[in-house]
């Protein structure tokens, strides 16, 4: 039995896990939910899972769950903040950790498995996009196992040959990152300046968040996934391309020098790519349906339109630059998601306010928790005032 902590549990990725695991509840028990403010979710969840303890990021809430959970004689222990998140993530007993925090809030927790060697599931690319370097010297100095649960990543984690000292010797020419261009792929710049945000949230293949929603909306997730990829895969961005594919059904692929490409296929669903990090190197259940290639068809492929979608053109930009543009791009980006979620600001000033606010924070790379903290910090204020200062 391998002893997992879900950190975001109440998520699309949190519940797609708890899914898998309940398939499979021979291999694993759930030792640790968390989630942000949703007590009623967390609750609904700790009954059914009876986990050692429940962490509530926001305190308020943690004091709520403490009563609904107290009344019910629950043997769950509830913890507060992000003492409590990082305390159930680097614990003695916790063998997995998957990482499902939506934003720079998932870096500390993730950053605190990797230390103490857990198995890392990540599905927060803003823990490698704010600190890559010391994020990945966390893994190899923790001993940790860091498996990506990203569709695209595990995708290429799944074409890649079986792990060595990164990809130097594996003849990998180039990794293709696969998107399906959002609900905006076939719309013109031009008409993008009036949509909602229920529009900008109508993925047509996926289920997800809010937020991410918005960033595929917008391919800025494509742009923070080269990033994550160059970490992850130990490549430079000049080995890293996106390919817009329309039915999400290639979830990425790894082109060799030999010209051989290889593509994992798979029905638009985490829970595939949460079940191979899970088991890995076995495979398991996990409840997707299979794919059936006769009615799909038909595998389309296009360039990106960086007109259309200048975010992922700020995404490879920020890749190459490097220093302080990732982590300032990340926190950018969640400012003015958020004011556009809260009709703030238009959703075609996302990509002004990223692009404004990177090159205000020009600077080397933060090399401590304290540094990418003050960076991430700064990076905010800019935003949120290029964000005011934008007529909406």
């Amino acid at each position: 039995m391998k002893r997992l902590a879900v950190c975001g549990s109440t998520g699309s990725i949190g519940t797609s896990t708890l899914d898998v695991v309940l398939r499979n509840r021979s291999r694993y028990e759930i030792f640790a939910l968390t989630a942000h403010s949703n007590v009623d979710g967390l609750a609904a969840q700790c009954r059914v899972w009876r986990p050692r303890f429940a962490v509530m990021s926001d305190e308020p809430a943690a004091s709520r769950l403490h009563e609904v959970l107290s009344a019910e004689a629950s043997g769950t222990r509830v913890l507060a903040g992000a003492s409590g998140l990082v305390q159930v993530a680097a614990h003695p007993d916790v063998d997995y950790v998957v990482a499902a925090i939506v934003g720079a809030a998932g870096l500390m927790p993730s950053l605190a498995a990797a230390r103490s060697g857990k198995r890392v599931l990540l599905a927060n690319k803003e823990a490698l996009v704010m600190s890559g370097r010391l994020f990945m010297d966390a893994v190899r100095e923790g001993g940790a196992e860091l498996l990506p649960i990203d569709s695209e990543h595990n995708a290429i984690f799944q074409c890649l040959p079986a792990r060595g000292s990164g990809n130097a010797g594996r003849g990998v020419r180039r990794i293709l990152l696969t998107g399906s261009g959002g609900p905006f792929r076939m719309r013109t710049p031009e008409s993008l300046h009036g949509v909602t945000p229920d529009e900008a949230c109508a993925h047509p293949n996926w289920s997800m968040g809010r937020k991410i929603s918005i960033d595929s909306a917008t391919m800025m997730n494509k742009g923070l996934e080269v990033i994550e990829a160059c970490w992850l895969f130990d490549v430079g961005p000049g080995s890293v391309d996106v390919v817009v594919h329309p039915q999400s059904v290639i979830h990425s692929m790894v082109e060799y020098e030999d010209g051989s490409v290889l593509a994992q296929l798979g029905n638009p669903d985490m829970r595939i790519p949460i079940a191979h990090a899970l088991a890995w190197p076995d495979r398991i259940v996990s409840g997707v349906v299979p794919l059936d290639l006769v009615s799909t068809s038909r595998l389309d492929f296009e360039a990106p339109d960086f007109g259309r979608f200048p975010c992922l053109r700020l995404g490879f930009e920020a890749a190459r630059a490097g220093g302080a543009a990732p982590a300032a791009l990340n926190a950018a980006n969640e400012v003015a998601v958020d004011a556009f979620l809260n009709r703030r600001l238009r959703f075609t000033h996302i990509a002004r306010v990223a692009e404004a606010t990177v090159a205000a924070c020009a600077g080397g790379e933060p090399r401590t928790l304290d540094e990418v903290l003050e960076l991430d910090a700064l990076a905010r204020v800019r935003a949120a005032e290029f964000a005011a200062a934008i007529p909406h």
